[in-house]
């Protein structure tokens, strides 16, 4: 049984900075590419970063540079650490884990997880 659960969403000011975690379960995950992606609302899921099994990542634009994405292969965790938000980065976030595709491709990614809020004001 596939287990992905985001935790560390929340309301944030601007310029502040929040860590998300994805604690997972089931699958091996250090063999996964993982994903964030981000929901606004009425808009679809957009692929904000990923780290695959090797370590590499890719960022979408707007966050190189403020969002750091990370894993521990020991507790099956993934990061993004998201800095000097603003009001724009509000959004449900999700991880994801997949491999076999574009990163920035929610059909990459075979598990979600139920997502977590972010609220920039």
């Amino acid at each position: 049984h596939v287990q992905l659960v985001e935790s560390g969403g929340g309301s944030v000011e601007i310029g502040g900075s929040l860590t998300l975690s994805c604690a997972t379960s089931g699958i091996t995950f250090r063999s996964y590419s993982m994903g964030w992606f981000s929901q606004k609302p009425g808009l679809g899921r957009e692929g904000v970063a990923t780290i695959d099994g090797f370590g590499s990542t890719n960022y979408v634009d707007s966050a190189k540079g403020r969002s750091t994405i990370s894993k521990d292969n020991a507790k099956n965790t993934l990061y993004l650490q998201m800095n000097s938000l603003d009001p724009e980065d509000t959004a449900i976030y999700y991880c994801a884990a997949g491999y076999g595709g574009a990163w920035y491709l929610e059909n990459t990614y075979a598990y979600w997880g139920q997502g977590t809020q972010v609220t920039v004001s």
